[in-house]
């Protein structure tokens, strides 16, 4: 199995042989050439790079307006646990550059990890939707800090997204992410509900299962997020479809919740297709 997203997504290893050879032009020339989505989805890259930090200090000192390096030493800061550095960092990149949506994604992660309160969260989310009101990677950042702090709030607001955006996208994921946190929060119970089921239903239908649903960036995750709840469910022949969908690939996130990916992905798929009881 392949956890990896470079795997599924090339552009994820041009990044990361761009920073690692510490060629700026290249980076940009990668990151500009993104989708959205897919741009803020390639910030994710930083957190995992080592010795990016002066790298990208350097390329912001040349030019302090750089909201895409600003973007990326955001999320490194992050990535490794230093949010206040993040917060420091990502306040100035907004100021320079307001209409970055992966700068605002980043930053509603340093809400929630900084534990800023409600309307700071909800202030930065609204920047977000300004921008772009279908951005999945920041909704998905907003409903987590959401779930730590007002439950009802998060499942109105993953159906709001779910419901405003496309038939066939990826936000109605969003649902299903909701459901999954209630699940670690209160245990197997909270699946035995038919209206959750109904509900993960209804979100998969408009999103991994509808036929105009694409492979774009972020369609692994998404898909294997499905497999999880339906896995977790003991829906298995919907959970196969899942994973039937993803082959070969699939995404440690949101599978690390329940432990080592690739354990806990390899136990489940061998359940779902009559592997293992």
């Amino acid at each position: 199995m392949l956890l990896d997203p470079a795997a599924a997504y090339p552009k994820v290893a041009v990044l990361r042989d761009a920073l690692d050879a510490g060629d700026w032009p290249a980076c940009r020339e990668t990151l500009d050439t993104a989708e959205p989505v897919e741009r803020t989805c390639l910030t994710t890259v930083a957190a995992d790079t080592e010795g990016v930090t002066d790298f990208l200090r350097g390329v912001l000192s040349g030019d302090p307006s750089d909201g895409a390096a600003g973007a990326l030493l955001g999320r490194h800061l992050a990535g490794a646990g230093d949010f206040v550095g993040a917060e420091r960092v990502l306040v100035d990149a907004a100021a320079r550059s307001p209409r970055d949506p992966a700068i605002w994604t980043v930053r509603l992660r340093t809400a929630r990890s900084l534990r800023l309160g409600p309307s700071e969260a909800r202030r930065r989310y609204d920047r977000l939707a300004e921008i772009d009101p279908h951005h999945v990677p920041g909704q998905s950042q907003f409903l987590r800090y959401l779930c730590g702090h007002d439950p009802a709030a998060a499942h109105e607001f993953a159906h709001q997204a779910a419901d405003a955006a496309p038939p066939g996208s990826l936000n109605p994921v969003l649902v299903a992410e909701y459901h999954l946190d209630r699940y670690l929060a209160e245990g197997r119970h909270h699946f035995d509900d038919t209206t959750v089921r109904a509900e993960l239903t209804e979100a998969a239908d408009r999103s991994a299962r509808h036929p105009d649903h694409r492979h774009t960036h972020g369609w692994v995750r998404v898909t294997s997020t499905f497999a999880m709840v339906f896995a977790l469910l003991g829906d298995h022949p919907a959970a196969a479809g899942f994973f039937g969908t993803l082959g070969d690939l699939d995404s440690a996130q949101p599978w690390d919740r329940l432990g080592d990916p690739a354990t806990v992905i390899g136990r489940y798929r061998k359940r779902a297709t009559g592997g293992e009881q």
